[in-house]
């Protein structure tokens, strides 16, 4: 798994703090251990404090190097209380209903992430995906030059029988059920964004459609054209082809018979597909059937790094996915440092 292994080593080289909040699950420990040991990131459990270290008890796993905050006792709770009224008061958010809230591990290690205790977050394990979701975007917050949270898989071709090795995007295969053109061009650009962090090499985006350079004419390919169209007025460096069928976006051959002027050349390592449905087909034909390894969902848009699980991940997914966290957040910190490097407009 060579592109996995940039990902952990990457992670190594300048580790972040990663928080979990759900410490009492024997596979997230399992994985924060791991992670700890091998110097992927530096974790912070947040919960029950007891409960955490009897859980890991049973394990025989050391805390030794972990952080554990019990949101109950933390000196931040009235700091991040009193954020989460500033973020929600107009949806009725009191300085009580606050303090409570702030109880909760998921909504603490969010708040924590939001006002840079942390670097990013995984849940997802024990929370359902609706909450981990609503969490983040609620309080972890949108990207400024983003208007929508949309997901992504990183699937990993790695088996000898792949005629394709190395690391593609999915993306939007979990959260946005039918994109318009104008959303459909923002799932492209941030998950070409997505590539070239964790893939680290240079993007090249299919926009895949049933159609191929206009050969059908239908409402749905014009989305995808026009989803095309806006990509190439925003990101006119970025490598690029749509409306395109699957074939054409990763067989040379095919791509160059049906593609004139290719800018991908068949050689596509994002693959957007134009709504939830294709989406989810596709990951999961390519992990059930094709024997890729899927790892996410994994969310891309928002201010910092904030990952979902499946509830029925395993230590090594999640061990995975807080690599991938540590990545994205080093990714955001030097996107921030460049922001604040830039001069202001007079």
């Amino acid at each position: 798994m060579k592109a996995l292994n940039r990902i952990i080593e990457a992670a190594r080289q300048s580790p972040t703090r990663i928080v979990l909040c759900e410490g009492e699950d024997p596979r997230v420990l399992a994985a924060a251990v791991r992670a700890s040991r091998e110097g992927v990131a530096r974790i912070v459990l947040v919960g029950d404090p007891e409960a955490i270290r009897s859980a890991a008890e049973r394990d025989a796993l050391s805390l030794d190097e972990i952080a554990l905050i019990d949101p109950a006792a933390s000196e931040w709770r009235a700091i991040l209380a009193d954020e989460l009224v500033a973020l929600r008061a107009a949806k009725g958010m009191t300085h009580e209903l606050a303090q409570q809230e702030v109880l909760k591990p998921l909504v603490f290690a969010a708040l924590m992430v939001r006002l840079g205790y942390a670097d990013g977050s995984v849940a997802g394990a024990v929370n359902t995906t609706a909450d981990v979701v609503r969490t983040a975007i609620q309080l972890i917050g949108i990207e400024p030059s983003f208007k929508l949270v949309s997901s992504f898989f990183l699937m990993m071709l790695c088996e000898p029988f792949h005629r394709y090795k190395g690391g593609l995007i999915f993306s939007d295969c979990a959260l946005v059920v039918d994109p318009d053109a104008a959303q459909l061009a923002e799932i492209a650009m941030t998950a070409a964004d997505s590539a070239r962090n964790l893939l680290m090499e240079e993007p090249r985006v299919a926009m895949l459609s049933f159609s191929t350079s206009g050969s059908a004419h239908h409402a749905h390919v014009d989305k995808v054209v026009e989803a095309t169209q806006r990509v190439k007025s925003q990101r006119p460096g970025l490598a690029i082809d749509g409306d395109v069928q699957l074939d054409a976006a990763i067989v040379a051959e095919i791509a160059e018979r049906k593609i004139e002027h290719s800018q991908v050349g068949g050689h596509a390592n994002v693959l957007v597909f134009p709504n939830l449905d294709a989406g989810n087909i596709g990951y999961k034909l390519a992990e059930r059937i094709g024997g890729a390894k899927a790892i996410g969902p994994l969310l891309q848009g928002l201010n910092h790094p904030a990952n979902d699980l499946s509830r029925g991940c395993s230590a090594e997914d999640i061990y995975y996915v807080i690599a991938v966290t540590a990545v994205q957040a080093q990714a955001a910190r030097e996107r921030a440092a460049h922001h604040t490097q830039e001069p202001h407009a007079a």
